[in-house]
C-alpha cells in the first residue's frame, strides 16, 4: 500500500489498514487508562524501543539530525527495560508518576509502508498530551515508524522508533511511553 496511490487498493489491503488502525487505537487506550500490564502484553520478547535525540542542524547536515542507533537516545530499551519501567512507573517509590500523569494519545496519517506478510511496517504521526497536578504539562508531537508482527494469530508491536519535533524537551520528566 503507501507509495503509489494511483494503484487498486484491494479489500485485503483496506482490511490490513483497519487491523492496524484498531490496534494501534487500542494501544494508546491502554496507555490513556494506565494499563500498563495489558500493554506489556502487546509487545514481541524482541521488541525494541528506541527515540533518538534530535538536533538542529543545517539542511546539508539534515542526515545528522538525529542520532544514530547504538549513540545517545531518549530510550533505546528491550523488553526487560519497559517491565521495569512499568513496574517502577505503578510502584509506590516512583515520585515522577504520584500523582500518576493523565495522557491522551493521538495517532493519526497511519500508512503501511512495507508488509511481509509477519510483518508490517507502519509510518505514523502522534501527539502525545500530557498532564499532571493542576501546573504540569507538556506535549510531545512527532512521526513514528512502528514494525507489528503477527504472532500466534494476532498482533504485536515488535519495533517502535520514536522521533520527536522538538528539539528541546521542556518536560521535567519522561516518565510516560510513546
Amino acid at each position: 500500500m503507501g507509495a503509489n496511490m494511483s494503484e487498486k487498493i484491494t479489500s485485503e489491503q483496506m482490511l490490513l489498514q483497519y487491523e492496524i488502525e484498531q490496534f494501534l487505537y487500542h494501544e494508546a487506550n491502554l496507555l490513556d487508562e494506565r494499563r500498563f500490564d495489558e500493554w506489556i502484553n502487546l509487545l514481541t520478547q524482541d521488541i525494541h524501543y528506541w527515540m533518538p535525540i534530535r538536533r538542529t542542524t543545517t539542511s546539508r547536515e539534515l542526515d545528522k539530525e538525529f542520532t544514530a542507533p547504538g549513540a545517545m537516545a531518549f530510550f533505546d530499551e528491550d523488553l526487560m527495560m519497559l517491565q521495569l519501567r512499568v513496574k517502577k512507573m505503578t510502584g509506590k517509590m516512583a515520585w515522577s508518576e504520584d500523582p500518576p500523569s493523565r495522557t491522551r494519545h493521538f495517532v493519526s496519517n497511519i500508512r503501511i509502508v512495507d508488509n511481509t506478510g509477519d510483518e508490517i511496517t507502519v509510518g505514523l504521526n502522534f501527539h502525545l498530551y500530557r498532564t499532571r497536578y493542576g501546573s504540569e504539562e507538556d506535549s510531545w508531537i512527532g512521526r513514528r515508524q512502528d514494525v507489528i508482527r503477527r504472532v500466534d494469530g494476532g498482533l504485536k508491536l515488535a519495533q517502535r522508533h520514536i522521533y520527536l519535533d522538538q528539539t528541546l524537551i521542556l518536560s521535567q520528566n519522561l516518565s510516560n511511553l510513546f
